[in-house]
């Protein structure tokens, strides 16, 4: 049983037979050119000028670096939460972390910049360090509340008394 238009058997539409095929059954085939090949000259499309879809995707990608750290905010408020106020290791490295990465983001800002681009740039660069500060600011709230920041005179003189509790709790009764 022959198929329509002269293929063979037990082929699909979607099939070419590239072995036993004529020159006229050549010219017959209808193939879509790749993208960037132009059928009327023979060659490759070199330096067309970018779409306006182009300048709405540098955007979007300009935006998702920008509002990157602000992103992770969530991330690390549930992490440091987790890690509790204990001085112990896993708080200790959970903080240091969250310390340390904004401000290396911040050394290494050219290779961030360099990817924003378009019109908004210089407000993207701004929201970029603001997200990166507002890090580092949860960071030391955490360091405060684990202890680890000096906020009296008693923490760097040995000479001045530390201060008095006004209230002392424990085991949910007053004391």
């Amino acid at each position: 049983m022959a198929s329509p238009a002269g293929r063979g058997p037990k082929t699909r539409k979607w099939q070419i037979d590239f072995c036993h095929r004529t020159k006229s059954d050549k010219a017959a085939v209808n193939l879509v050119s790749p993208p960037g090949y132009s059928p009327e000259s023979g060659k490759a499309l070199i330096g067309k000028e970018r779409k306006e879809g182009d300048e709405a995707l540098i955007m979007k990608r300009s935006w998702d670096i920008a509002l990157g750290p602000i992103k992770q905010i969530p991330m690390n408020l549930f992490i440091m939460w987790m890690a509790g106020n204990t001085i112990s290791i896993f708080p200790i490295m959970m903080v240091g972390m969250s310390l340390f990465r904004p401000i290396q983001a911040m050394i290494a800002y050219q290779s961030a910049f360099r990817m924003i681009e378009g019109g908004q740039a210089l407000f993207q660069k701004f929201v970029w360090i603001l997200g990166n500060f507002l890090i580092l600011l949860l960071a030391m709230y955490k360091c405060h509340g684990m202890g680890l920041l000096p906020t009296h005179a008693s923490d760097w003189l040995a000479f001045v008394e530390t201060p008095k509790r006004l209230e002392w709790s424990g085991g949910g009764l007053g004391l």
